[in-house]
C-alpha cells in the first residue's frame, strides 16, 4: 500500500523512540503476503452492491489490515475500531490519514468482513497460501512433522441472552483439571517449527483420533507425545499407504519407562532427544495464547473459531519468521 506522507506523519517522524508495537507492525507489514491474501478475499468482499446507496466500499487491503490488527491484539470489533483511532502506530499500519479526512472502518463493517472470512473458509485458505510461500522461500521444510493439540477455553457462563453455553463446545479432563471449549490440533514442520495444518474440534475429541489429518503425504517420520501412543495401529493409518510406511517417534509414557528399567540411561537419553525435537510444537501455542492473547474464545461455534485459529496460526508463523530474521523471497532454483 503506497502512501503519501501527511503533516501528521512528518510530526510523528520526529519522535526518537520506536515503540515495540511500531516495530512489530513494521515487521509484519513487510512479511504479510498482501497480494496473495487480498486476491483470496476480493471475490467475496461485497459489502454494498454497485449502484445502491450506502457507505462507500472499503478496499479489501484496508479491511484485511484492520482484521489482522484484531487478531494480533485479540480485540472485539468495537475495540478494534477505537484502537485504530487511539494508536498512531495502528492507524499508520491501516493507512488512515486523519488530517486528510479519511475514516477508520467501523465495527459493523469489520463484523461483515469477519463473516466473509468464516463463511467462505478463507481462514484455512490463508494459512495454506502462506505455507506455499514459506516453502518457495525455503523457510518451511519437508520430510517430517510434529503433532500435538491444545485446549482453547470457551466461556462457561450461562449469563447471556440464550441462557446456555456454546452448544458446539464440550468439556474434557486433563489430569485433575476440566476444560470447556475447543481443541486445536496442529501439525508442525519438524525442521522449522512452523504450523502447516490446523484441525479444530470440540475439547472432548481425543488427540489420537485426529492425528491422521495432521501429517503431510510426503512425511517420512512423525513426532508425538505419549498421548498418541498406538496411533500407528489405528485404521486411518493402516489404510493410508503414506501413513502406514511413516516412521513414528512417539514419546514413551513415564510408567512404561519405570517398568522397563534403564540402568545405563540409554532409553532416557533417547527420550530426551525426542523431546528436544517435539518441543517445537509448543512455540506456536505460546505465541497464540501469550503474545496474541487468544487463550479464550470470543465467538460461539466451531466454524467461527476454526477460522479464527487458522488465521492466528498463520500469523504465528509470520511472527516466528520475523524472530528468526528470515525473508519470504523465493529461493533460487
Amino acid at each position: 500500500m503506497q502512501r503519501q506522507m501527511s503533516f501528521s506523519d512528518v510530526e510523528y517522524a520526529s519522535h526518537r523512540v520506536t515503540t515495540r508495537k511500531e516495530e512489530f507492525l513494521r515487521q509484519m507489514d513487510g512479511l504479510v503476503p498482501w497480494a496473495e491474501w487480498c486476491a483470496l478475499v476480493a471475490p467475496h468482499w461485497h459489502p454494498t452492491r454497485p449502484g445502491k446507496r450506502g457507505r462507500k466500499v472499503v478496499p479489501v487491503e484496508t479491511m484485511l489490515r484492520v482484521y489482522l490488527l484484531q487478531c494480533w491484539y485479540n480485540l472485539s470489533d468495537v475495540a478494534t475500531e477505537e484502537a485504530v483511532y487511539d494508536s498512531r502506530a495502528m492507524s499508520r499500519f491501516v493507512g488512515v490519514d486523519f488530517s486528510g479526512g479519511s475514516q477508520v472502518p467501523d465495527s459493523t463493517t469489520l463484523c461483515k468482513f469477519r463473516k466473509v472470512i468464516v463463511d467462505n473458509g478463507l481462514g484455512e485458505r490463508m494459512l495454506a497460501s502462506l505455507n506455499e510461500i514459506l516453502e518457495r522461500a525455503g523457510v518451511m521444510m519437508r520430510g517430517g512433522s510434529i503433532v500435538d493439540a491444545t485446549f482453547v477455553e470457551a466461556p462457561s457462563s450461562t449469563k447471556n441472552s440464550r441462557g446456555e453455553r456454546d452448544p458446539e463446545a464440550h468439556q474434557a479432563k486433563k489430569g485433575n483439571n476440566w476444560h470447556f471449549g475447543f481443541k486445536a490440533h496442529t501439525g508442525v514442520d519438524a525442521g522449522s517449527g512452523l504450523v502447516h495444518t490446523v484441525v479444530v474440534t470440540p475439547a472432548n475429541a481425543s488427540d489420537v483420533s485426529q492425528a491422521h489429518l495432521l501429517f503431510r503425504a510426503d512425511d517420512d517420520f512423525g513426532y508425538a507425545d505419549a498421548g498418541y501412543t498406538g496411533m500407528g495401529k489405528r485404521e486411518e493409518f493402516a489404510r493410508d499407504p503414506d501413513l502406514a510406511t511413516m516412521e513414528l517417534r512417539i514419546s514413551a509414557r513415564p510408567s512404561s519407562m519405570r517398568a522397563k528399567g534403564d540402568p545405563a540411561g540409554w532409553d532416557k537419553g533417547i527420550e530426551r532427544m525426542k523431546s528436544a525435537v517435539r518441543s517445537k510444537v509448543e512455540h506456536p501455542y505460546q505465541i497464540l495464547k501469550r503474545r496474541f492473547g487468544f487463550a479464550r474464545t470470543r465467538y460461539r461455534g466451531l466454524r467461527r473459531n476454526a477460522a479464527a485459529l487458522s488465521v492466528r496460526f498463520a500469523l504465528a508463523n509470520l511472527a516466528m519468521v520475523a524472530s528468526a530474521g528470515r525473508s519470504l523471497a523465493p529461493t533460487a532454483a
